[in-house]
């Protein structure tokens, strides 16, 4: 069984986020499973709500809690509608691929929010960032999934994605509303 090791899932994110391509996660896919994945995003998670503590520590655990069901969601709804589309792969390689990109690109972007919100004229640019950290997103999800998943027709990558995008939001707003 795989142990948590945070040293190593840093340098694969760097290699992913450095050097995006389906061989890139398809090399770390199966160092990992769901909960160093779940570690990995706990702990980004944690990271980022120090950027803004403004909601104070129970936001920021609630936040915690909310985006580990939400990435739990994510990945597993990757992995089934992936594999409704002829993808082949296990939960453990989709999260695990997921949370090499996910994990450095939040802590990322709630810093440079974070150094934009403090410079005050900088808050012009929040939209812009949040923008260009979504198509960061969508752009290593999209490889993510293709190297886990097995998959080369591009419809079939959108379609599951696009499924677990909302399936992901729709937990989201449900756990969202227990905090």
């Amino acid at each position: 069984m795989n142990e948590f090791d945070f040293n190593k899932m840093i340098s694969q994110s760097r290699q992913v986020l450095l050097n995006t391509s389906v061989e890139t996660f398809e090399k770390f896919e199966n160092d990992g499973g769901l909960k160093e994945a779940l570690i990995y995003i706990a702990i980004a998670t944690l990271i980022s709500g120090l950027f803004g503590l403004g909601g104070g520590i129970k936001g920021m655990i609630s936040n915690v809690i909310v985006t580990l069901f939400g990435f739990a969601a994510f990945s597993y709804l990757v992995h089934f509608m992936g594999n409704q589309q002829g993808g082949t792969s296990t939960l453990d390689q989709v999260a695990y691929s997921l949370a090499l990109f996910w994990a450095p690109l939040s802590v990322l972007f709630s810093a440079i929010i974070f150094i934009l919100v403090i410079t005050i004229v900088g808050i012009l640019f929040i939209p812009f960032v949040a923008i260009i950290g979504l198509i960061a997103n969508v752009y290593y999800a999209y490889t993510a999934a293709q190297s886990s998943l097995n998959l080369t027709d591009k419809s079939k990558i959108w379609i599951t994605l696009i499924v677990a995008s909302l399936g992901w939001m729709v937990v989201k707003a449900f756990v969202s509303n227990f905090f």
